[in-house]
């Protein structure tokens, strides 16, 4: 398992430490086993690296959505006191 290899594991502050260790581990296994276990790794290494994503994106959207939420209520509530306004021109008015 050769860092050409896997280069999931070359941005190694994406990786978290136990498993960047369990690679260093199977690197200093003899190299018919790490070869056995490399593509194993690889495969966890990727897994995690694409949680971590999809993670960040979810948080990321749930930031907008709340964000919107706010502006929305704003501008309901901001309507609601125009609405209520115009009410009370238009019975001064018909009065």
């Amino acid at each position: 398992m050769s860092s050409t290899q896997n280069p999931s594991l070359s941005t190694v502050e994406t990786v978290p430490a136990d498993l960047q260790r369990l690679a260093d581990s199977i690197n200093n296994l003899p190299s018919e086993y790490a070869m056995q276990l490399a593509p194993l790794i690889d495969a966890v290494v990727e897994s995690t690296c694409r949680r971590r994503r999809i993670l960040t994106l979810v948080q990321d959207a749930l930031g907008q959505l709340r964000l919107d939420m706010k502006y929305l209520m704003f501008d309901l509530e901001a309507t609601r006191r125009e609405r209520d306004e115009y009410r009370s021109q238009l019975e001064e008015f018909e009065s």
